[in-house]
């Protein structure tokens, strides 16, 4: 039964990783054969793609990834644990409000970023509020700012659509038995709610870490393409096979997904044992139970 699905997977996931990993071990273009000829074609370079994994340019891009990655998604868990706990509570204009927060999340990424870089342009808006004349846009760190602004203004409503979304099936009868207690606000929170929606909230923060470890539209649109202070593994691999620099760009590639991979792997193992542990109890009730 599953077998459809599989084939699918290996055409659209499996043949293009494959593909890519072997491409990384080949050079293109033109070259002197033994003879002293010029010829055009490929041919196997080894790990020649992968020196370029050390040089200034990829570190550079790795640590801008890194830096984009922690900074984004510490905000956005922060401010998306707000909103869930705003947009739970019972009052008049709930879906209303529910409705506006959600909507930089629909809002494309391509169309985020160039409102964006209107609102951060010399005479935009944010230098008018704040009174300065900040070059927002350019290269340098004013640029990193402005990135994660955006992408912070874009996504939190995503990580608090999955919280609440895990606040919705918390029984209210943990609450009363908390405030009967004397359990005050933070004590609720810190000893409640936050233990109970740990589930929805690692899969949010799980998701945000490999979305924003890939960025490239947003640092592209609203900045621009090969700038030094915001250019991530993706924009670097993208300005590498746009020169159709094919094997640098997927061992480039090649790199970010075994980044990625551990990444994923770590946040798993560390953090989502309990909740494996949690899923195989349950198995075992119900099949005691059964």
């Amino acid at each position: 039964m599953l077998s459809p699905t599989m084939v699918v997977l290996a055409l659209v996931v499996l043949y293009p990783l494959v593909a890519a990993m072997r491409e990384s071990f080949y050079e293109s273009g033109q070259r002197l054969d033994a003879d002293g000829f010029v010829v055009e074609g490929e041919w196997f370079a080894g790990l020649a793609n992968y020196a370029g994994v050390v040089e200034q340019r990829f570190m550079n891009a790795a640590f801008n990834t890194t830096l984009f990655t922690v900074v984004t998604v510490a905000l956005e868990v922060v401010l998306g644990v707000a909103m869930a706990l705003v947009m739970r509570r019972a009052f008049r204009g709930r879906a209303f409000l529910r409705a506006s927060i959600l909507i930089p999340w629909a809002v494309p990424t391509a169309v985020a970023g160039l409102m964006w870089k209107w609102i951060f342009q010399a005479d935009g808006v944010a230098n008018t509020l704040l009174g300065t004349d900040i070059l927002w846009t350019a290269d340098g760190p004013w640029a990193k700012l402005a990135v994660v602004i955006a992408d912070t203004w874009k996504t939190a409503p995503f990580v608090g659509l999955l919280v609440l979304a895990g606040l919705q099936i918390i029984p209210s009868d943990v609450y009363e038995a908390a405030k009967v207690d004397g359990s005050t606000p933070w004590q609720t929170f810190w000893r409640i709610t936050l233990p109970l929606v740990r589930p929805a909230l690692l899969v949010a923060v799980l998701f945000r870490l490999m979305d924003a470890l890939r960025v490239f539209d947003l640092p592209y649109v609203l900045v621009g393409p090969r700038k030094q202070s915001v250019e991530t593994l993706s924009g670097l691999i993208w300005d590498e096979a746009t020169r159709v620099h094919y094997g640098p760009a997927s061992a480039y590639g090649t790199a970010l997904f075994c980044y990625i991979a551990v990444i994923a792997f770590v946040f798993v193992k560390l953090l989502g044992a309990d909740l494996l542990s949690d899923v195989r109890s349950r198995r075992r009730e119900a099949r005691d139970v059964a």
